[in-house]
């Protein structure tokens, strides 16, 4: 049978069938478009690191019932064959879910199909924050976390991803190993949505999660932090609560909720993208923090997993990257910690993160560990680190102390095993209470960052290129770079990490992936990856230059240079 004639029955099938609901079957029968129907159907929605994550609708290259119903039965055939059924029955899984449209509805569907294998589910009884689902996993002795979310893209999306029982999301062989048995799954037909009542539980650790976050408080200048006027947004997400709870018994007493976003709402009516790396998401908390002469505006995503930060400066509110954020919490952090309790301190980041971090880290005498793109990376790490403490290997045996990539996720702590907003948006305030108590603001701090190290110039291009052409488009580009087809100037080194590239020493290699790294001969660098989740092509630049408009004129040669080759 031909591709196109199948992919047609597979439509009238989901039109037809009885087996899918009214809802779909309508959705279906309204569409007459032939170039959305082959990409609602020329694939089935694709699991692996990243988990799954699409564009909400019906059709097996969609998110829906269906497609997360069938994730979820090769979910709970893994855990059965890995596990046991007692275990399973036992420890079982965690269920978490945000705010998105859909999102308590597609938990509850994850929740039926495992149980009715067998399978304990313990369900978050709220929308709360991926690292929330993280720690949970652990707290619960759980088997295995789910959290449904599509973290900070468009409204239009959602998604579905997997935590194994150390509380890190799946990396690439676990992945495969699910994967194996999602596809043995077969016809989405054969997915039981007729759960077991008595397995599934409705669980709320938000007190147990704020506790541990708490356990990451550096500065204790009650005063000082009394004295920080704070605007903080959930972006209508799931970080209104916890982060509001953290703030408050840190002892911020001057929060400022921004009201219009406090509500949770998957439509985002107040944003065009509930995402802080989007400069208009904060928008509205900077209009805010003028009304009432706040120090700094904090904005998280809908799960509540990247953070946002925009500080007053005397020429008004500045936005701050991800690598400046990460490079002055690296400096908070290691000046109020006492690294003398650790045998062997270490900070990770990934490789497509600015160096600054790392040399902040280096001066002050830290091992720095680079992962391929991805918090689970790091995640990773910090379980790797703890297992070859407990097996006495010394090569691998380090005292996790900080993580983060420049795409606004940061840890503290191993209390989760993500990234974590909550925790980093306690310790943005409190490093700002530090800060403006010396007379400082934080863009002051930087300054003075990058006086001591250099500057740096971070900056990330992304082309979004969707559907079935998109996707063809994107990995033509990736050919031809690596065919050299792509020219750029001063390039001293190039990295593929398509093939194996040695990690650092008693850790091995690191996984492949589609990413190119050009480092050039000034020390700046480029990367190039197509998006784990999103039809994306990405395109990130760390120019070092002797000031900033050095940095600044660097960058936009090199930018000009492959968009032009590269035809976007």
């Amino acid at each position: 049978m031909n591709v196109e004639k199948n992919r047609k029955e597979i439509c009238e099938q989901w039109e037809t069938d009885g087996f899918f609901d009214s809802k779909t079957r309508a959705e279906l029968s309204a569409l007459t478009d032939e170039k959305e129907i082959e990409d609602r159907f020329y694939k089935d929605l694709e699991f692996g690191t990243g988990g799954m994550r699409g564009i909400m609708g019906a059709g097996t290259n969609r998110v829906n019932r269906y497609t997360i119903g069938r994730a979820s039965a090769g979910l709970g055939d893994y855990l059965l064959g890995q596990y046991g059924p007692q275990a399973c029955r036992e420890q079982g899984v965690v269920i978490a879910y945000d705010t998105r449209n859909n999102s308590r509805e597609l938990a509850s569907a994850s929740a039926a199909v495992l149980s009715g294998k067998g399978v304990r589910v313990l369900l978050l009884d709220d929308a709360r924050p991926t690292p929330q689902l993280s720690f949970s996993t652990r707290h619960y002795n759980a088997l295995a976390g789910i959290v449904i979310t599509a973290s900070h893209n468009p409204k239009e999306y959602n998604g579905y991803k997997v935590y194994d029982e150390k509380g890190v999301q799946l990396v690439p062989a676990q992945a495969a190993a699910v994967t194996e048995y999602i596809n043995q799954i077969g016809d989405y037909r054969s997915v039981s949505f007729a759960g077991d009542d008595t397995l599934i539980h409705a669980v709320d650790d938000t007190d147990a999660f704020v506790y541990a976050v708490l356990q990451q408080s550096r500065y204790k200048d009650a005063a000082a932090k009394a004295a920080l006027k704070i605007v903080y947004t959930p972006l209508h997400g799931a970080g209104r609560i916890p982060v509001l709870k953290a703030l408050a018994e840190d002892g911020f007493a001057n929060v400022f909720p921004v009201a219009e976003q406090m509500t949770p709402d998957g439509n985002f009516p107040t944003v065009v993208s509930p995402n802080p790396e989007d400069r208009r998401a904060l928008e509205l908390g900077i209009a805010y923090a003028r009304t009432v002469d706040a120090d700094i505006v904090l904005g998280t995503d809908p799960d509540s997993d990247r953070v946002g930060v925009a500080v007053r400066t005397r020429e008004g509110y500045q936005l701050l990257t991800g690598n400046q954020t990460g490079a002055l919490l690296m400096d908070f952090i290691l000046s109020h910690t006492d690294l003398s309790k650790y045998e062997k301190p270490a900070v990770v980041k990934t490789i497509v993160t600015s160096e600054l971090g790392a040399e902040i880290a280096r001066g002050k005498g830290l091992a720095v560990f680079s992962t391929l793109t991805g918090f689970k990376y790091i995640g990773e790490k910090i379980s790797q680190f703890e297992q070859a403490k407990a097996t006495g290997d010394e090569t691998r045996d380090y005292d996790f102390v900080f993580g983060y990539e420049e795409s606004y996720g940061y840890l503290a702590g191993t209390h989760a095993r993500d990234k974590d907003a909550v925790v980093s948006g306690m310790l943005i305030c409190e490093m700002a209470a530090r800060l403006k108590k010396e007379g400082k603001t934080p863009a002051d701090r930087m300054a003075e960052l990058y006086e001591k190290y250099g500057y740096y110039r971070d900056a990330q291009d992304s082309f979004t290129l969707a559907g079935k052409d998109g996707l063809e488009r994107i990995a033509g580009m990736m050919r031809r770079l690596r065919g050299g087809q792509i020219h750029l100037p001063d390039v001293q080194e190039t990295i593929d990490y398509s093939t194996p590239v040695p990690a650092e020493p008693g850790f091995g290699e690191l996984p492949a992936a589609d990413v190119l790294k050009y480092i050039l001969t000034d020390g700046s660098w480029i990367a190039v990856r197509p998006s784990g989740t999103e039809p994306k092509l990405k395109i990130y630049y760390s120019i070092r230059g002797t000031d900033e408009e050095a940095a600044e004129e660097k960058l936009t040669q090199y930018r000009q240079t492959l968009k032009t080759q590269l035809g976007l």
